[in-house]
């Protein structure tokens, strides 16, 4: 083992070579480093924002059937009729049946599933929130006439823990209790924090609210807890125009209670289903088909996801380059210092290989001073690498997210809600599954690990040995009297 000391010796006397070449391979494990914690990082925010967010299909109105039955059917009026006169456009959604909600709810890798409903209403007896622009004119709704558009929505749900915008906490309950599958069948609701105190009402309280239809009908419904919208969204495209673009004039109640409002409990407006594993996810999407008519759509909420994980997947391929491109420049440099570093140690080799010293323990000398470099460049590594990819990650999530947002803001999802139903439309549905796992993929929490500093630790052990055999090749081409003869 002589070789050993030889290079412990070497390295002491040569200590400012020594520290450069450590500054060096310090560099390089950095940013080696760097990139397997970013990498790391990404890899872990994709999985939990997957875990978080599941694997979603909703089963709701082919509204592209819908428009083509529409636009089929103005086409047809034009031609037979010789007025001038044009009426507006108007398309008819059908309502998902509940007995056949149900059948697909009972095909396997189905964890859960939402009803969805909704019922336009006006307020009876208490005032809804009223909402308009600096232009004066109303937020959100559709244009046209609004005769059949109440001041209120009342969105029904199986339960509203499993509703998305409480998922993520963008409404929470603040009295009260939310509404739960114990609900069905009953006029318990709940309403949210602004309604309440602008009308002085608490849980325990009851409102009537009154059918939008020429015959109106009253109905009467309990308070059981109130919620705080963390939001403007909401409920904005939910129906008319003025109040309803306020979040606050939006009503939680059973599903069953906006079918009754709406005149039929035997359907609903869509329902979400969620899978238990994601990878069969086509598999339960052919048997649901089978199932509903053309009439329906099952929509999966995987391009949602994937838009969704797009920034952390760009992360994730940059961070991989990092290391492949800092790898392989290091491993050239190593390579081109070791090389000058033989050329300049030609004595001292043909001194040592004409005392017999075997070419294989010259090489080994050589790789056993930059593995004792290495060692100390690790330890520098792991004290400024996760500094370094922590600064480094934070600004490719940064510029990352802010590219696929304005992807998304510029392509949208789906459209409004044909006919004013006040349901909210796929488009809709998929941007607020982003809004509940978003956050997810805003922060990249990079973190020095065992694993990380084990995968590091072998690729400078590769990085140094190429090095080495590529520095030290011409050494076996050396004869000891030729080297000394030159000298």
């Amino acid at each position: 083992m002589d070789f050993i000391k030889r290079a412990g010796l070497y390295l002491r006397q040569k200590i400012g070579r020594t520290a450069l070449i450590t500054l060096v391979m310090s560099a390089i494990m950095i940013f080696v480093l760097a990139g397997i914690i970013i990498q790391n990082a990404a890899i872990q925010a994709t999985n939990s924002a997957k875990n978080a967010a599941g694997t979603t299909v909703t089963l709701s109105a082919n509204r592209e059937k819908a428009f083509a039955a529409m636009r089929k059917s103005q086409e047809s009026a034009s031609s037979s009729s010789s007025s001038s006169s044009t009426t507006r456009p108007t398309i008819s959604l059908p309502g998902v049946s509940i007995t056949t909600a149900e059948k697909i709810a009972a095909l396997s890798n189905v964890a859960g599933y939402q009803f969805s409903n909704s019922a336009s209403v006006n307020a009876s007896g208490f005032t809804a929130i009223t909402t308009t622009s600096k232009s004066g004119g109303a937020q959100g709704g559709p244009s046209g006439d609004t005769s059949t558009q109440g001041d209120i929505t009342i969105s029904g749900v199986s339960t509203t823990a499993a509703e998305t915008n409480f998922k993520s906490k963008a409404y929470t309950i603040t009295s009260g209790r939310g509404i739960t599958s114990a609900d069905k069948n009953t006029n318990n609701v709940v309403i949210e924090s602004e309604l309440a105190t602008s009308n002085k009402l608490k849980v325990g309280d009851t409102i009537k609210v009154k059918t939008t239809a020429t015959t109106s009908k009253t109905y009467e419904m309990k308070i059981v807890g109130i919620y705080k919208a963390k939001t403007t969204s909401g409920s904005s495209s939910q129906g008319g125009p003025g109040q309803q673009s306020d979040p606050a004039n939006t009503i939680f109640s059973s599903y069953t209670f906006a079918g009754t409002v709406n005149g039929d409990s035997t359907t609903v407006t869509s329902v979400v289903y969620t899978l238990t594993d994601s990878s069969k996810e086509a598999a339960f999407t052919k048997a649901a088909k089978k199932l509903v008519s053309s009439s329906f759509s099952l929509t999966s909420s995987s391009e949602t996801y994937a838009l969704l994980m797009k920034p952390m997947k760009n992360v994730q391929s940059f961070a991989n380059k990092i290391v492949w491109v800092v790898g392989i420049a290091g491993t050239i440099i190593l390579a081109l210092i070791t090389v000058l570093m033989i050329r300049e140690r030609r004595h001292e080799i043909g001194v040592l290989m004409s005392l017999g010293e075997s070419k294989v323990k010259i090489v080994l000398q050589l790789f056993s001073e930059l593995f004792a470099i290495l060692v100390v460049s690790l330890v520098i590594a792991g004290v400024a690498g996760n500094f370094v990819g922590n600064a480094v990650g934070k600004q490719l999530v940064s510029q990352q997210t802010t590219a696929t947002q304005t992807t998304t803001a510029g392509a949208g999802f789906g459209g409004g809600n044909g006919g004013g139903s006040g349901a909210p439309t796929t488009g809709q549905t998929n941007r607020n599954t982003m809004s509940a796992t978003g956050s997810q993929v805003q922060t990249l929490k990079t973190k020095l690990s065992g694993s990380a500093m084990a995968e590091l630790g072998g690729l400078g052990l590769g990085i140094i040995a190429i090095a080495v055999v590529a520095g030290s090749t011409p050494i076996f081409r050396l004869k000891p009297k030729k080297i000394l003869s030159n000298e």
